[in-house]
């Protein structure tokens, strides 16, 4: 009742579904994780603060770029309840994820160079294999992509 207690209306879950594009389902699911909070009015109804349109945009684009919920609840915590995040919040929030998202690119750029070489993942399937694995050498730091996974090209 924090909102309706300071007289503010706030927002039925069927105007956020409508300004977020989520839908209502998918917003109950978000409230039960606890990345948005929902208070209710005298007659019951759920109401929610127009900040959370912000944090639910945020939830969104934050799971395209591949964080799970519990990394992006982690980041939320940080910010008010009841108010728009400012910029210096959002400011701060962008330098927690940037190292993640540079190590990402990183290991992408990595993928993509090597692509056209072997991956070191032990098939010796492919007559290259000879060279840049002979007798299963990568083997020995374990199984699956061994070289992509930052495992050295060289094996003594």
């Amino acid at each position: 009742m924090k909102a309706n207690a300071l007289g503010k209306r706030g927002l039925s879950i069927g105007q956020l579904s409508e300004r977020t594009g989520l839908t209502v389902s998918a917003i109950r699911y978000y409230e039960s994780e606890g990345l948005v909070q929902a208070w209710r009015t005298d007659g019951g109804q759920r109401r929610f603060d127009r900040a959370d349109i912000r944090r639910l945009s945020f939830v969104m684009i934050s799971q395209e770029l591949g964080f799970s919920l519990a990394q992006i609840r982690q980041h939320l915590d940080g910010l008010p309840q009841g108010r728009t995040p400012t910029q210096a919040d959002w400011t701060r929030i962008a330098a927690g994820f940037r190292s993640d998202i540079d190590a990402r690119i990183e290991g992408l750029q990595t993928l993509r160079d090597r692509l056209d070489g072997c991956i070191g993942c032990g098939c010796l399937s492919l007559k290259r294999c000879a060279l840049w694995n002979p007798r299963d050498r990568a083997r020995q730091y374990g199984t699956g992509p061994r070289y992509l996974r930052g495992d050295p090209d060289e094996i003594d």
